[in-house]
């Protein structure tokens, strides 16, 4: 990107926003002379004094004498008469020039170039900063610094892009972030978040200033009231003439707002506390993640952000040789079920108390998901969250497309209950999301009668639309063992006539099939097929979400592996179709207890104790891998740390998930000095021997490829390494584990 020095800069208007866009050029040497153009010879005379600008004028067409830069910095309804004295202006039109604006409407501007100055090289601008202040005393050199400044596209005459690369770089000298959008996106989005915002604002504080109390009134005002109407201070002229530029679109955003204070005011009278706390906590929950949505990642609570970091900036674990994993920790609930949990309650007759909810970016996508379908959801607070269930036919179409973050099952079950109701409706994700296979459950949805679509590559995006008739039972043969397609026809059945019958080829996890049955649901499961009639209903139930077995298992492997380790690990869910990383750590001579064994709700559970073992490689039973899939990774770091060999195969699956684990995992022990050969289904890893031996791990940089497990696992080697690695963008960890730092560096993990 090009970095030109103008030779002259030429800001027309010398209020806050220009006057501080020619202290920070003049600052910052982007030009050789800045020129301020404005009608008040006082306020020129300011700016010279206050040396924002090099020379002054009150007549445009005298300051446009051999500029290469123009900056429109006036009141909107000013530029076009700007844009006809340029045109009169014949040198100019012949000259390289190019012309930029600050204002923040830009369809209406365009019109205006479009007409009286299209051989011109035009960029429209909007930087998004403000100030109560206004007027040349006002310009501030650091104004724009760290702010955001959107530019805009348009068609133009042949040669423009070097035109816009100099404006972007021109801005980003001046500290900016720049961003770009399309003219009609833009004023669409600032009638929203900004134009209407203001309108509201000047309408409250001229509504109490009518009031004859006005004076208790303002003495009054909380700070609630005084951020609000803060706004309300901005120069009356310029929001006049906003207002009448995007009038299209602030009607349709004020329409929108009336509608919803229309909402509101009929819950008041009605005293109708479910619509009430449904808007209350869906505006709530919108304000604290409208940035992650708009960032394109996944959800991330606050307090995440603070261990991680966001997830658009880079993050990485630095991972010191030695340590310990000593002492009892308390592992979060169960990913798994806390998707369920919130997916049965909000389909479910009254309302659902949930305990032990795993507060991870992925459970929060399906949460919001089913707040933005209309469900009323109160919290998560500490793990705890209600559900007030709509029924099966109660949710209702959302604004716009569902963004599920960086969750793979929330993708995959939602169709189940989606293809049962009556709008359409659009599944999106991050950019992992989008290339993760989705027709192992749209063919078998398909046939089921549903109108679903998906790429052309069997990847998001899922596009669903109401059946034209009713949807019918299947009997399925499932082709791979998967828990979440097997979930996703169990939810359709449900909405279809007649009794699906699905047939598993081999054990996956039953966490539906048990908590459909805690929601009041008859389901048959008997050697493996399971059958559920349709049109039953669900029914709220209180559920209690047992510890994670998926993010214990890497606090397992590190108590194996530690020259000092002893760890307890309570209230973990030991479901048979998710044991499998307890029966292969004991295969490998894990020294492994488990004790206070019981079931809560549906699901047994138990307290976990791993001491330090001597582990031994083994060729790792095919029957054991559907129950252990998604803690793999992890063990084979434990692999690593075994005497002999470990080999496995027939976990294909592992290809498909958040990265290729099989690769990732392959070369990143490679890169740690271990022989790991990948294969078409499986690796062989060549293990160093076990806690007894040292140091077997080389240090190194490790790509996780945004895998959130593929960084836990790595970040156990520091037990058994003898340099510091580094393992690279770590913040998706949060999407299944908020706390896994925290809790590792608790037991003695060297992390940081």
């Amino acid at each position: 990107m090009t970095n030109r020095r103008f030779k002259r800069c030429v800001v027309v208007g010398l209020g806050l926003m220009g006057g501080s866009f020619a202290a920070a050029v003049r600052a910052r040497r982007c030009a050789e002379q800045v020129v301020g153009c404005t009608l008040k010879a006082e306020d020129i005379a300011m700016a010279l004094q206050l040396e924002l600008i090099d020379q002054g004028f009150v007549e445009l067409a005298s300051a446009l004498a051999d500029a290469d830069l123009v900056v429109i910095a006036t009141p909107v309804a000013a530029i076009e008469s700007i844009f006809k004295t340029i045109a009169l202006h014949t040198a100019l039109l012949d000259s390289a020039v190019i012309i930029t604006d600050l204002a923040s409407v830009k369809e209406q501007i365009i019109d205006w170039a479009e007409q009286w100055i299209p051989r011109l090289h035009y960029v429209p601008g909007h930087p998004i900063v403000g100030s109560e202040r206004a007027g040349v005393l006002a310009a501030n050199a650091h104004l724009y610094e760290h702010q955001q400044v959107v530019l805009v596209h348009r068609s133009e005459p042949a040669g423009i892009e070097a035109s816009v690369q100099e404006v972007e770089a021109l801005w980003q000298s001046l500290g900016a972030n720049t961003l770009w959008m399309s003219a009609a996106a833009h004023d669409r989005t600032f009638a929203l978040t900004s134009h209407l915002p203001h309108l509201l604002a000047y309408s409250l504080v001229d509504s109490l200033a009518g009031d004859p109390a006005q004076h208790d009134i303002f003495r009054f005002a909380a700070s609630g009231f005084r951020d609000f109407t803060r706004i309300a201070a901005s120069d009356p002229i310029m929001w006049r003439d906003i207002f009448f530029s995007n009038k299209t679109n602030i009607l349709a955003a004020l329409d929108e707002f009336s509608a919803g204070l229309t909402t509101l005011r009929t819950a008041l009278v009605a005293q109708d506390h479910e619509t009430m706390l449904g808007i209350l906590t869906r505006s709530q929950v919108a304000r604290q993640y409208f940035q992650a949505v708009l960032e394109q990642r996944s959800f991330t609570s606050f307090k995440q952000l603070q261990e991680y970091g966001p997830m658009n900036q880079p993050c990485h674990f630095l991972v010191q040789p030695g340590g310990q994993c000593v002492g009892e920790i308390q592992i979060p609930g169960d990913k798994s079920i806390s998707h369920r949990a919130i997916m049965f309650g909000a389909i479910a007759q009254g309302t659902t108390r949930i305990t032990g909810f795993l507060e991870g970016e992925d459970a929060l996508a399906t949460l919001q998901s089913f707040r933005d379908m209309g469900v009323v959801i109160e919290g998560p607070s500490a793990g705890e969250v209600v559900v007030h269930g709509v029924g099966m036919q109660g949710l209702k179409a959302p604004k716009g497309d569902l963004y599920v973050g960086n969750s793979g099952t929330t993708i995959r079950l939602l169709p189940g209950i989606l293809v049962g109701q009556h709008f359409k409706v659009r599944l999106v994700g991050d950019a992992t999301i989008m290339r993760r296979p989705m027709a192992r459950v749209a063919k078998p949805l398909t046939q089921m009668g549903a109108q679903i679509h998906i790429s052309a590559a069997g990847t998001p995006p899922v596009e669903i639309e109401p059946s034209p008739q009713p949807l019918q039972a299947i009997n399925y043969t499932m082709p791979i063992v998967s828990a979440q397609v097997k979930s996703a026809l169990l939810l359709a059945g449900l909405y279809s006539h007649g009794t699906t019958c699905i047939t598993e080829i081999g054990p996956a996890r039953d966490h539906t099939e048990r908590m459909l049955q805690a929601f009041g649901v008859q389901i048959n499961c008997d050697k493996g097929s399971i059958r559920v009639a349709g049109q039953q209903q669900l029914q709220a139930s209180n559920i209690e979400v047992p510890a994670d077995i998926s993010s214990a298992a890497f606090f397992l492997v590190a108590g194996c592996i530690a020259p000092q380790g002893n760890l307890k690990l309570p209230n973990i869910g030991v479901n048979p179709t998710r044991t499998g990383v307890l029966d292969i750590l004991r295969l490998m001579g894990a020294d492994i207890t488990l004790s206070n064994q019981r079931m809560i709700g549906g699901e047994p559970v138990a307290d976990l104790e791993v001491r330090a073992s001597e582990l031994q490689g083994i060729a790792i039973p095919e029957a054991l891998v559907p129950l252990a899939i998604d803690e793999f990774p992890a063990l084979f770091i434990a692999a690593a740390c075994a005497q002999g060999i470990t080999k496995l195969t027939g976990a294909a699956e592992l290809r498909v998930k958040e990265s290729d684990r099989i690769a990732a995992m392959a070369s990143g022990l490679q890169t740690l000095g271990i022989d790991a050969q990948a294969q078409p289904d499986g690796i062989i890893i060549q293990g160093k021997g076990g806690y007894s031996s040292g140091a077997i791990f080389n240090g190194g940089e490790i790509e996780t490829f945004g895998d959130h497990r593929i960084a836990m696992a790595f970040a156990l080697t520091g037990l058994r390494s003898s340099a510091n690695v580094l393992v690279r963008d770590v913040a998706h960890v949060a999407t299944s584990f908020p706390k896994f730092l925290a809790l590792a560096q608790r037991v003695g993990l060297n992390i940081r």
